[in-house]
């Protein structure tokens, strides 16, 4: 099963690279590369899970009601990109139940984050997404935790997928500055290993990234963006149905974990 997601959220980054970024541009660069995404899943048949932060869904009515239209799922990604409480937990969850008229199901914390697990099970969510389980200096330690799923305080976990063995993550900026080529590799390997891949990806990787005046993303961050990864996730999606890969929402790929 390929579980593709998307973390749909005010366009924050260039904050991290002491660039400002109008909040109408955060807004406006996530709508365009979400329309591109749902066009590409369309195009090839595919499903996939969205979490959204509130402020995203408030500001991009449009998409959300695209992504139920569409037969995808909406997930939590949190109340804002940038600030976290506990109680935005519980409050993302009913506020975009409210927005998309659709259960909320699963959460991902903004920047694959720790997040106390007692407080994901008290607001109600079913699974959590938050976990890169691999050792990346400055961001990730956590070689130590499952590559693949399980339950932890009543809540199940869905780690980010990586390679047997070494842990090579299989996310965003893999699938960016690796060969084309090799990445599928690496997704071959893992889910034969798994049966499964869950990768995730963002919206604004899909527009134009290199202007480094504007946004100030090192060539690693924006290799490959814009019209060349629309290619790239083109090319990539048209290869997961030649292998005869099947997609899933997350939800509907625990609930069968759950009742299997």
């Amino acid at each position: 099963m390929v579980l593709l997601s998307f973390d749909i959220e005010e366009f924050d980054m260039p904050f991290e690279y002491q660039k400002d970024i109008s909040f109408e541009d955060q807004i406006s660069i996530s709508i365009t590369g979400t329309h591109i995404i749902l066009d590409l899943l369309k195009k090839n048949n595919l499903r996939a899970t969205f979490f959204s932060t509130v402020i995203f869904a408030r500001n991009a009515p449009e998409i959300i009601n695209r992504i139920t239209a569409e037969g995808h799922e909406l997930a939590s990604h949190g109340y804002y990109h940038s600030d976290f409480k506990n109680e935005h937990l519980l409050e993302s969850r009913l506020l975009l139940e409210e927005i998309s008229g659709k259960q909320v199901k699963g959460y991902r914390m903004p920047r694959m984050m720790p997040v106390d697990e007692i407080e994901i099970k008290k607001a109600g969510y079913v699974y959590n997404s938050s976990i890169n389980p691999t050792w990346l200096p400055g961001r990730y330690n956590n070689r130590h935790i499952s590559r693949t799923y399980f339950q932890q305080s009543g809540v199940w976990q869905l780690p980010a997928s990586v390679s047997p063995i070494s842990r090579f993550p299989l996310f965003w900026l893999s699938f960016h500055n690796l060969p084309l080529w090799f990445y599928k590799h690496l997704v071959y390997r893992t889910y034969q290993k798994d049966n499964y891949i869950n990768i995730y990806f963002h919206p604004w990787e899909f527009t134009d990234l290199r202007d480094k005046e504007r946004f100030g993303f090192p060539s690693y961050v924006s290799k490959n963006s814009g019209k060349e990864m629309i290619t790239r996730m083109d090319n990539f999606m048209k290869w997961i149905n030649r292998k005869g890969y099947p997609s899933s929402t997350i939800s509907n790929f625990m609930e069968n974990k759950i009742t299997s």
